[in-house]
Parts: C-alpha cells; sequence; structure tokens
C-alpha cells in the first residue's frame, strides 16, 4: 500500500478495484478528456469560421495530456471554480490560446460530456469482463452438464438437476445484465455543446443568429468523440436519469453475482463445490483447517454496497430543479464512480473463482444417493400401480415408510432403510432389483442435458461471439 499513511483511503482503490477501472475515474483521465473536448470544440469553431488558428489548435494538442496539477489547484484555491482554474493552467501552456480555450462553453460543456464518455468507457470495460465470467461459466456447465446432483426449493432437497444445469442459471443472468447494459451504451449520447440553460445563446451570439452553424458545431464534436449525436434537448446538464439508469445496470449485474457468490458459499458448506484456495492460503487466524469462501463473501459484500448505491442517482434525477442545481455534483462523483469501481472489483473475482471451480463429484454423487430413495418412490408407486397395486393404498405406504427411514436418518442417526422397508412390503408388487433399478440418478434430471447443450449454443454463443476472447482469462490473483 502507497500513499498517506495518515489520510482516509477507499478500499476501492486500495484493495478491490483494477487499475483499468481506476484509471478511467483519475483526475488524469478526467482533465486530459476536458482538454480534448476543449480541442474538438476549437476545432469545430475553426471549420465553422471563427477566427481561431492552426497555430493556437497546435499549442493545445501539444499539452492535452501533461497537465499541470499544480498550477490548477493553486488557482482553484483563488477562484473556486474547478472549470476555471483547469482553463487558465492549460492557457499558461498554451498562451497563443489562451484566450480561445473554452470559447462559448460553460462548465458543462467539459464536465458532463466526460462523464458521458466515461460512462461509455467504464462500461466497455465491465461488458468484457462479464463476458469473461460467461465464457469460464459456459466451460463449467458443458464440463457438468451431465453430473446430477441435488435441486432445492426453500432450500430443501427437491428433485434433481445437473451441476452443468445449475451453471446456467447464473449465466442467463449475466446474459440479461449484458444486454441491459448494452441497450444503454446503444442510446448514450453526450450532451454537446448547449450553454448555460440548454438554448445554446452563447453558441448563436459567437455564430451571428446562424442556427445551421451552431447545430454543426454539436455534430462535428459528437462525430470527433465517436459519438452518433448529442441529445436533442437539455437544460445546463444531460438528465441524471441517465445516470440512474446505468446504476441500475450495474446494480443488476452486483444482483446475479450476488446470487452465483451465495449459492456457492452453500455450496462449499455443503462440500459439493469450491472457490480456488492457493496453497498459502489461510482460511482462519484460529482454525487450522479451516477454508473459508473469502472471494464469493466479498462478491456478496461489495454486491450489498452497490444495490444500495443505485439509488443515490436516482434521487438525484427526481430533485434537480429546472434548467440545473448544483445538489448533483459531490452525491454523482461517489455514487457513480465507486458504483463502477465495485462492481469492476465483484467482475475480478467472479472471472478469479469461475475459471477455478472446484467439484467433489463423490460428495455430490453421496449427497444425491442418501436422498434419491425418497425422490423415489413416486417413480416406484406409478410403476406398481401398472402392475395393478392400488395407487392411494400404495401412496400411504410409500408416505409410512419414507417417514420412518426419515426418523432413523435424523433422530437415530442411522442409514436410509427405505428401500429396504419397500422391498420387505409384499403389497408392492417389484423386486429389490427392479426397486434398485429405479435408483439410477440419471433417470431423475429430466432434459438438463439438453437444455444446457441448446442454452449454450442458442444463448449464450451468440453473446461470445460479439465479444472475442483476448487474454481476460480469469486468473487475476485475488
Amino acid at each position: 500500500m502507497t500513499g498517506n499513511q495518515e489520510g482516509y483511503l477507499s478500499p476501492l482503490s486500495t484493495r478491490y478495484a483494477s487499475p483499468e477501472m481506476q484509471r478511467l475515474f483519475s483526475d488524469q483521465y478526467k482533465f486530459s478528456t476536458w482538454r480534448r473536448l476543449w480541442i474538438s470544440l476549437a476545432r469545430a469553431e475553426q471549420e465553422l469560421g471563427l477566427d481561431i488558428s492552426d497555430q493556437q489548435i497546435a499549442q493545445m494538442e501539444a499539452h492535452k495530456d501533461d497537465i499541470n496539477f499544480e498550477v490548477a489547484q493553486a488557482r482553484e484555491k483563488q477562484v473556486r471554480h474547478d472549470v476555471m482554474s483547469h482553463v487558465y493552467a492549460y492557457g499558461q501552456q498554451c498562451p497563443d490560446a489562451a484566450g480561445i480555450i473554452h470559447l462559448g462553453a460553460t462548465s458543462c460543456y467539459v464536465g458532463d460530456n466526460t462523464d458521458v464518455i466515461v460512462l461509455r468507457e467504464a462500461s466497455r470495460l465491465l461488458l468484457k469482463k462479464a463476458v469473461q465470467v460467461i465464457r469460464n461459466l459456459s466451460d463449467f456447465a458443458d464440463r457438468y452438464k451431465a453430473l446430477p446432483c441435488l435441486a432445492y426449493t426453500h432450500l430443501q432437497p427437491a428433485q434433481l438437476t445437473t451441476v452443468g444445469k445449475r451453471a446456467t442459471l447464473w449465466i442467463q443472468e449475466l446474459i440479461y445484465d449484458v444486454e441491459n447494459l448494452e441497450y444503454q451504451l446503444s442510446r448514450l449520447q453526450l450532451l454537446g455543446s448547449k450553454g448555460t440553460t440548454g438554448t445554446q445563446a452563447s453558441f448563436m451570439e459567437l455564430f451571428a443568429g446562424d442556427e445551421e452553424k451552431v447545430k454543426q458545431l454539436e455534430a462535428r464534436i459528437a462525430e470527433d468523440l465517436d459519438f452518433s449525436g448529442c441529445v436533442p434537448v437539455s437544460g445546463q446538464t444531460y438528465s441524471r436519469k441517465v445516470d440512474a439508469y446505468f446504476l441500475s445496470v450495474l446494480s443488476g449485474f452486483a444482483q446475479s453475482a450476488g446470487k452465483f457468490a451465495n449459492d456457492l458459499r452453500i455450496l462449499q458448506s455443503f462440500e459439493e463445490m469450491e472457490e480456488p484456495f492457493e496453497k498459502d492460503q489461510i482460511g482462519s487466524s484460529a482454525m487450522p483447517y479451516k477454508r473459508n469462501p473469502m472471494r464469493s463473501e466479498r462478491i456478496c459484500a461489495l454486491s450489498r454496497y452497490v444495490i444500495c448505491d443505485s439509488i443515490n442517482p436516482a434521487i438525484t434525477a427526481a430533485t434537480q430543479w429546472f434548467e440545473r442545481t448544483l445538489d448533483d455534483s459531490a452525491n454523482k462523483r461517489l455514487a457513480v464512480s465507486e458504483a463502477f469501481l465495485a462492481v469492476d472489483a465483484i467482475l475480478n473475482l467472479y472471472m478469479n473463482i469461475s475459471a477455478g471451480l472446484v467439484v467433489y463429484e463423490k460428495v455430490i454423487t453421496r449427497r444425491v444417493m442418501e436422498k434419491l430413495p425418497f425422490m423415489a418412490t413416486e417413480n416406484i408407486m406409478m410403476e406398481s400401480v401398472k402392475r395393478g397395486g392400488n395407487r392411494q393404498e400404495l401412496h400411504e405406504l410409500l408416505r409410512v415408510f419414507s417417514h420412518a427411514a426419515a426418523a432413523k436418518v435424523k433422530l437415530e442417526g442411522g442409514a436410509n432403510d427405505l428401500i429396504d422397508r419397500i422391498a420387505a412390503e409384499p403389497r408392492i408388487p417389484l423386486s429389490r432389483e427392479e426397486i434398485l433399478a429405479e435408483l439410477d440418478p440419471t433417470r431423475y434430471v429430466g432434459r438438463s442435458v439438453s437444455q444446457v447443450e441448446e442454452f449454450l449454443s442458442q444463448t449464450v454463443r451468440p453473446v461470445l461471439d460479439r465479444y472475442p476472447d483476448d487474454a481476460l482469462v480469469g486468473q487475476l490473483h485475488i
């Protein structure tokens, strides 16, 4: 850990979020993007006839990344305005261009447009990571598509499923999130150059009332920054509902990851599956044998934070006054950045776990066989009816035998002797061998195998094809 040991440091920076996501929310990325926006504005204004020289633009280009932070910080202490402080600092490096930097614009031209750009780039990074999780889980689902395991309703053993089929449930929820984020990105537009109250009055003044040039100005800026366009109308800011939409999607990722992590924590308690556990990893400071699911627990912790955080921009959007107010700013700086940083951390953990899931097949099979006699009673009853048995009488016999066998297991700690009880009953017209034949777990998984195969080929494959594998292998050291 580096930095000020006497001051607060966010664990999202020091423990959780990746360097690539932190970079997108860094001061360097923010203020270099401001400068790119100022360059784009100046270039478009020049092309549309304003008196801006190539030399001025070249000087701005030369200093777009070497930001003189100390000058800006000193200036802000004096004038109490972050945008004008950076206009001043940029002008110190570009003296020929100092008079045309930020020409006609208001603060939100750089602030809000930068926020939109960061939303786009941060979302693209999350998509790559989420798809890698889907890729990992898809390989896992295919590998274990035919391994029967206990399925649960109300956290009580119900019927059987397969390990691979259960994994498709985790994948499906992530696909919902990916498609939702793709949709929000497809609608994302720049604020553009709207001016102080969204009327573009300052630009109308600059261009002597030429509306066509004012419209072209925005179009050229959007094209330069690789956006389809700018929002058609606004106040001073882009609608804060945009932040609410994106954080709602991030909440979805948190919900999906949290559900997976909770499932895995329970499965690890059952000793059926585990998250990766490294050779020198310590599970407990007190109990040397412990193998605590700390990665999954961390996912659950961060997911809870994101889900709660997602309400922030919704409240902000609802409390904006007319064309703008400033009570969005401090909240937005925290809520949006921390949601992205936290979901980044969640997906890093999810990639790591999904690439190294451990399956204990013999434990799974043993637990299936402990419960399967109870699950087989309906098949035994149906086959007995086919051979002339009385359905109501058979149902009562099997009910009594099942409860007696369960009592022996739970109250006496004995083995499940349900099959012995059924085989010894003369009113059940099946031999012991025929009864045992009903205990093949593969007869109780329904269409699980086919469902996995169809889901992977028809639903998952199109998603994976949109995102070629680029070495995000999920082997992060978490």
